[in-house]
């Protein structure tokens, strides 16, 4: 393929970051952009002033680009990236990309029949640190892994009014953050089967009821390797810090852990544990945030359809849901 055409469908800051994030492999161009607040639209198009402002996913469509980035609320995610691929676009799409499993096998279904590229922004694991620790897992330097935590305690929470409606959201904290841990744990074991889940769902502080979305999550995943992983998140909680992230993994060899440093969203460090003995793996500083984007843009330039997509969508999306259903029905049973 010669150089893809781009359009931005929402472009507050992380479209914009993505925008600048593939801008910057000088593998594409940007031929169109679309966001209903004018304020953002006219910083995205301050960046690249040659990309034409149109009003809807319709009217971007209309030119015909070979991709189409999706950065918009949760609930628009499954039906503007079938549009796009129906139309015969790529996409690459914010996390979640649906509400719940049925969106995504849509999502994904629509994708494989028209063998169309789709990413998904599931950017933790870009992280060097992350890399780095899936590097020893599969090189068998743990062992046996037979523990898993992951950790995603937010002290501040969304802002926009969409993330409290579940009807828009899907969920609170748990898809919101928990989608990146319950991603990284499985992409980590390469996917195993999930044979059984537990969670228990708070909304300030006490258990959630139904049409409210919770602020903080737990969940137990029991995987198909003999994995068991812990899994923690939340908005609003006074951490003491911006936010506490982490990834933790135990085997019968050594350990590894993944963790943000001072509070920040963005500094991980990576270290290898043995016994009483840590070794560092990785520090920061580490451009992350926008490689999977980046990534995606160089597939798509290279011609790359839906073979090369997102690994694991599926997986994590029926994951999400059992959790989001054990919640409503604590007694555990076999997923």
């Amino acid at each position: 393929m010669s150089r893809p055409r781009l359009g931005f469908l929402g472009v507050g800051w992380i479209g914009r970051s993505r925008m600048e994030a593939i801008l910057a492999t000088d593998t594409a161009d940007v031929v169109a952009i679309s966001d209903p607040d004018a304020d953002m639209a006219a910083a995205a198009k301050a960046i690249l002033p040659s990309a034409a402002l149109v009003p809807s996913l319709e009217a971007m469509l209309a030119l015909a680009p070979d991709g189409v980035v999706i950065a918009t609320p949760s609930a628009l995610h499954a039906s503007q990236c079938i549009q796009a691929l129906q139309s015969g676009a790529s996409v690459f799409c914010q996390k979640p990309l649906g509400r719940n499993a049925a969106e995504v096998e849509q999502v994904v279904a629509i994708a494989k029949m028209n063998d169309r590229l789709l990413g998904v922004d599931l950017s933790y694991r870009c992280t060097a640190a992350v890399q780095a620790i899936r590097e020893h897992i599969r090189a068998g330097t743990l062992g046996e892994v037979y523990a898993a935590n992951l950790v995603f305690h937010n002290a501040y929470g969304p802002d926009k009014a969409w993330f409290r409606n579940p009807a828009l959201s899907g969920g609170g904290c748990m898809i919101d953050l928990g989608v990146h841990l319950v991603d990284l744990a499985l992409w980590l074991f390469d996917f195993p089967a999930i044979e059984q889940v537990s969670s228990h769902l708070f909304s300030g502080g006490r258990t959630l009821a139904r049409g409210e979305v919770e602020d903080y999550a737990v969940a137990s995943l029991d995987l198909a390797n003999g994995a068991n992983v812990q899994i923690a998140c939340s908005w609003h909680l006074p951490a003491g810090c911006d936010a506490v992230i982490s990834a933790e993994f135990y085997g019968t060899r050594t350990g590894a852990a993944m963790r943000n440093q001072n509070g920040s969203f963005y500094d991980f460090t990576a270290e290898l544990f043995t016994g009483t003995q840590s070794q560092i793996l990785t520090e920061p500083p580490d451009a992350w945030p926008g490689r999977a984007a980046a990534d995606w843009a160089r597939g798509l330039a290279a011609g790359d359809g839906f073979a090369k997509s997102t690994s694991g969508l599926l997986e994590t999306a029926h994951a999400l849901d059992e959790i989001y259903h054990r919640a409503h029905a604590p007694h555990t049973r076999q997923a």
